[in-house]
């Protein structure tokens, strides 16, 4: 059965094809405009309202003012102050294309270029809202972007005790990011356990850039000198920036026949076994960098461990070893008394504050280089926005003329890097001191 002629609500009669268009064109014209128009409202109340939320707005100070007083009085917020802008700017834009469309409906239209206007009317608006929809989402995203971080107390895990060369080093960064970032940096000292009790302070925080650790050499040997670890320093860490870095002393007792590294190397070869090194703890980068360079000169020595470095101070100078391995901070007060000679530094470059004592580089010896090092990482998973803030804090603060000057004048080179940098240097020193331990026999903790 053939559907009947459409028919006005109410009447009898056919519509016309004139009567058919018309409705039509009103029909559709009504639904293009008035979902076009609710759409722009929609989008700008939204923008109005994430204004708002950060307008606070102005209130009576009067405490006993009535409520009514204090509503009456109240200036209206910024959402409140446009809305009706907004309406009255909605209602003329919708009557404007209402009335435009009505225009040339009157004039006459066939049903084809009818149908091509509000195809092209449909395609501009949907255009302008993309337009103004994009440029509202990229405002917002913008804004939350905003570089906040720090915005609380920032804390430094030091695995090391009060008085160290770790420790002084973080304490003159700690100064400097205070003063940078407005915001106190904390410094919190968990030495034993082999940094164990550090690590698992960091790694137990969240990632958020406000716990931080200082991790260094001393992890890199770590990873090959136990048998087991709770963690990998290369995967569960985010690496943030080395700080400081630091080499390597050979000291010797001031009136010794042993006046330069050739000296004691061949001494070494002529009297197997009867020399001595001294260092401080099996596995610590002392006493490695004692391996290590029994390794690469090929000499039979015996090596010395001892607990401090004020106790290898005094079998140096009691003559118990012929030659001590430690840093400057810890040889410092020996030197300025005369009471030690230093031989040998194991830098790349000579000591700033030893400008007269070559590296064993310049000795004779180009596989010797230690250079010791401290950084700072937090948990693995820190946002990447967070630490590129975090690292541009750090090389600025160690940039400081002052703080360099500090770190000078007690033998150490503050310098910054990369998160990049200091992944790749972890990662050689872990290779590197691997090799030595191995070699050595030295038993895994």
């Amino acid at each position: 059965m053939r559907p009947g002629p459409l028919r006005f609500a109410g009447r009898g009669s056919p519509l016309s094809a004139r009567q058919k268009q018309t409705k039509w064109i009103r029909v559709d014209r009504e639904r293009v405009f008035g979902i076009t128009s609710c759409v722009y409202q929609a989008l700008a109340v939204l923008v109005l309202r994430s204004v708002h939320a950060q307008h606070v707005p102005q209130t009576c100070t009067r405490v006993h003012a009535s409520r009514r007083m204090r509503t009456a009085r109240r200036a209206p917020s910024c959402f409140e102050t446009h809305r009706s802008a907004l309406s009255l700017w909605t209602h003329r834009f919708r009557a404007a294309m209402l009335l435009s469309m009505r225009t040339k409906i009157q004039r006459g239209c066939g049903m084809r270029a009818r149908d091509s206007r509000c195809k092209r009317a449909c395609l501009v608006a949907r255009t302008a809202l993309a337009v103004c929809f994009g440029a509202t989402v990229a405002g917002v995203a913008a804004a939350r972007a905003e570089p906040t971080f720090p915005s609380k107390p920032i804390h430094i895990s030091v695995p090391y005790g009060a008085g160290g060369v770790a420790d002084l080093t973080m304490r003159l960064l700690a100064q400097k990011l205070t003063e940078r970032t407005k915001q106190q940096v904390v410094i919190e000292n968990r030495p034993g356990a082999g940094g164990l009790l550090s690590a698992k302070a960091v790694l137990e925080a969240p990632a958020d850039g406000y716990t931080l650790g200082v991790i260094g050499n001393g992890q890199a040997i770590g990873m090959s000198l136990f048998k087991a670890r709770p963690y990998n320093v290369l995967s569960d860490f985010t690496l943030v920036s080395m700080t400081a870095s630091f080499e390597m002393l050979l000291a010797v007792k001031a009136d010794s026949a042993l006046k330069t590294l050739q000296d004691v190397v061949a001494a070494a070869r002529k009297n197997p076994k009867q020399l001595n090194f001294g260092a401080i703890n099996p596995g610590s980068t002392q006493n490695l960098s004692a391996h290590l360079l029994k390794q690469v000169s090929g000499v039979d020595v015996t090596i010395i461990p001892y607990k401090t470095t004020p106790d290898l101070v005094t079998a140096v100078l009691r003559g118990d070893v012929d030659v001590g391995f430690d840093f400057y901070a810890g040889l410092q007060a020996v030197i300025s008394d005369n009471q030690v000679r230093i031989v040998a530094t194991s830098g790349e470059a000579r000591n700033p504050l030893l400008r007269d004592v070559p590296t064993a580089k310049e000795s004779g010896f180009p596989d010797y280089v230690v250079t010791s090092w401290n950084g700072l990482a937090s948990a693995a998973g820190m946002p990447a926005d967070t630490l590129a803030i975090l690292n541009q804090h750090i090389n600025a603060a160690l940039s400081d003329a002052k703080l360099q000057a500090t770190a000078s004048a007690l033998g150490m080179d503050a310098r910054g890097s990369t998160p990049e940098e200091m992944r790749a240097r972890m990662a050689a020193d872990v290779k590197k001191w691997a090799a030595v331990i191995d070699k050595a026999g030295i038993e895994k903790q």
